[in-house]
């Protein structure tokens, strides 16, 4: 991916408060370029297997049944320095904790309600973008 792709998802709280639109604009003022989207509900098995890396601990079936509550936005970014440039603009993963101005800050509600996900590193942007757009040749 040499550092110009990035995976992003919208969870469903967000979406559900009616914030996707002015997440997908705060995300493009940033200088990203959307170079894929999808608009999906995942189900169970789909929550589960994208959140494996989490399986053994205690939150994760919360995290699924979150995941699975309503509809998300998958996207795949693009910009130099995609991955860390993106951290930056989602902020920290606790909201409370966030920088003011970042997605979370403004649009997340708790650190379960955290509003968007953001790839943590050029590998798993790449599994992570396949995982939803897995005919798309750029991954």
């Amino acid at each position: 991916m040499s550092g110009k792709l990035t995976f992003t998802m919208i969870k469903p709280d967000a979406v559900a408060n009616g914030n996707t639109g002015k997440i997908i604009d705060h995300i493009i003022g940033k200088g990203f370029k959307m170079v894929a989207m999808k608009y999906t509900r995942l189900s169970a098995e789909k929550a589960g297997e994208f959140y494996a890396v989490h399986r053994e601990r205690p939150f994760f079936k919360d995290l699924v049944d979150f995941m699975i509550s309503g509809p998300i936005v998958a996207a795949v970014l693009e910009k130099d320095n995609a991955v860390s440039d993106f951290r930056d603009v989602i902020g920290a993963t606790d909201p409370s904790k966030a920088e003011a101005g970042t997605i979370r800050n403004l649009y997340a509600k708790s650190i379960d309600a955290n509003a968007i996900h953001g790839s943590d590193s050029d590998e798993n942007a790449a599994i992570e973008a396949s995982f939803f757009f897995n005919a798309f040749e750029r991954f």
